[in-house]
Formats: C-alpha cells, structure tokens, sequence
C-alpha cells in the first residue's frame, strides 16, 4: 500500500466534499479513490470518515489525523521544492577534492570567482595527493592530473592539459653543469617527486629526438611540488616540477630548467563526479567554471613559459656574440 499517496487522496476528498469530485479533480476513478481512503482506514485500523449517499463527514480520529496529514503533505511539498531547487539554483555545501599543487595554483583562485558569482554556495576544499573514492569520501567533483583515467564509472570532462619539466639552481648548475642529453642525468642528483599517476623509478622524457626512459636513484624524495621546488632552490640536484609550479620561479630567475627540449608527465586535467542525470546545479556550475577558468590558467602559464624560453634563447644569443667579439 502507498500510505503517502492515500493520504494524499484522503485529504483530497475532505477537501472536496465527496469521493466522486476529488476522483475528478485528481484524474482517478470514484472507485479507486474510495478504495484507498478504505485501504488508510484498514491500515489505522479506525473510520476517519461517516458516509452517506450524499455526503461525508469526518470522525473525530478522522479530524485528528487530517491535521496530521495536511501537515505532512507541506512538508513533503517544502522537500520536494528544495530538492527541486537543487537541479536549478546553486546552493549548498560544495565538497571539492584536487591534488596539491594544482589546487593552490588553480583551483583556490577559481573558488573565489565562483564564489562571488554564486554566494550561496559553501566551498569545502580538501587538497591531497591521490585519487579518492569519491562515493565513499562523499565528495560532490575531484580534480585530478592523470595520464588516462581508470575505469571507475564516474563521470569526467577534460578541463585541459599539462605537463612536468627537470628544474634545477642556478647555482647546482654552476658547479656541476648542465645535462645536455637525457642519458647525462645519471652523473647528477636527481630529486623524485613522488605522484600517484607516474612512476617513481624512472624518468620518461619526451623531446625532439622521440621519447626516452633514465632510470634514475635519488637520496631525496617528496610528494609535494612546492617542498621539490624549496629543494631544487636549495640547490640539492635536478628536479621534477609541473609547469604550474615552476614557471613563476623561472620567471623570477630563482631556478633554471633543464633539457629545455624536453617534457615529461603530459597529462590531461580532469573533473570527476558522480553522475550525469539530475545533476545538482552546483556541482554543474562548478564545474563549468572550472573548464573556464583552469583551461584559461593552463594556456596562460603555456604562454608564460614559451616567452621565458624564448628570453632565454635571446639572451644565450647575446652572450654568445660577445665571446665572438672579445
């Protein structure tokens, strides 16, 4: 028996004043709307209505329970206006996974967009280096790097692309050289970055001359970005860093980068959720802005990075000449 919905014809027919006007009014037969208001009774065990051939009357549990069931109907009605609101007005708490780096570089400037355009939304941002179970962990979109997803049912879009370069100081390059081939790195230090979604016991680069794999050993090793990036400062070897965390100290002279032919770790940027059909409007507005703005971010540290090497060549070019000339 569907209680809720003889409670719904129950009310209907009080309010109508017969079996046969709230059989029309809710495109049902005078059959089957006396049938579920008997049906409530069997299941209260007790008459809520007095019947006659020409009208009806409610008993006083009859009153007692159309109260009741007014007051239930309002709240069904109060839950399915704000479930229904879900699917239209972004609102809410928003719970966001993203790896580390990526997501102090991208995704906190994105929320702070997002949020001014949609304040009714409340972000929970949890940053870590790994791919979560998002049904379990209960997050609404995780943001990952990976060179091809693994076949979890989740639903994705692509937001971009990105990849790693090898990094090292100025001053490490001074006093041991620069690597000019991928095989020289085996006479060097080489800092490991440690990630989920690449191989720790080897470096694939990618270059003008195709792809190569260097098995490298290392006595450092950190999951982190920023702290390889305090490393490679520090002067401790050549280093792995992804694009978005390399190119500000590039531009500020602080590191160089290495093998600048060279790149590593291409992966795709992705959002994840849970499900594509009655898709909660944050979770969709979310996730529009992020194709926005991360593919625009993306681009522009592309851009930034391209001018970088460019100055680089330009001023190689010029310390050239003047060797030439002296």
């Amino acid at each position: 028996m569907d209680t809720l919905q003889n409670m719904r014809v129950f009310v209907r027919v009080v309010d109508a004043g017969s079996f046969t006007s709230a059989a029309q009014q809710m495109g049902m037969t005078t059959a089957h709307v006396s049938r579920a208001v008997a049906d409530l009774e069997r299941h209260l065990r007790t008459r809520l209505l007095n019947r006659t051939t020409r009208r009806i009357a409610l008993t006083e549990a009859g009153e007692r329970y159309l109260l009741r069931c007014q007051q239930i109907m309002s709240y069904v009605e109060e839950a399915e206006a704000e479930a229904g609101a879900a699917y239209v007005k972004p609102s809410g708490r928003l719970r966001i996974h993203a790896m580390t780096s990526f997501g102090q570089r991208y995704v906190i400037p994105a929320i702070s967009g997002y949020q001014k355009r949609y304040p009714d939304v409340a972000v929970e941002l949890t940053l870590a280096q790994r791919i979560p179970d998002m049904l379990e962990e209960g997050y609404d979109v995780s943001l990952v790097l990976a060179r091809e997803l693994p076949d979890s049912g989740l639903i994705f879009r692509q937001l971009g692309s990105t990849f790693s370069m090898l990094c090292a100081s100025p001053a490490y390059i001074d006093k041991y050289g620069a690597p000019q081939k991928p095989a020289d790195l085996a006479n060097h230090a080489c800092l490991q970055l440690v990630s989920p979604v690449s191989p720790l016991d080897e470096w694939v680069l990618e270059g003008p001359e195709g792809g190569s794999a260097t098995v490298v050993k290392s006595n450092f090793q950190v999951n982190v970005a920023e702290a390889m990036l305090a490393a490679i400062r520090e002067g401790m070897g050549v280093g792995v860093l992804p694009i978005y965390s390399a190119v500000d100290p590039l531009r500020a002279g602080t590191i160089v980068r290495v093998l600048p032919q060279h790149r590593m770790q291409h992966m795709g940027v992705y959002a994840l959720y849970p499900s594509r059909q009655y898709l909660d409007a944050k979770i969709s507005t979310w996730v529009d802005w992020m194709h926005e703005s991360v593919d625009k971010a993306l681009q522009e540290d592309h851009q930034a990075l391209e001018r970088i090497g460019t100055l680089r060549e330009e001023m190689q070019g010029i310390v050239t000449a003047q060797e030439h000339t002296s």
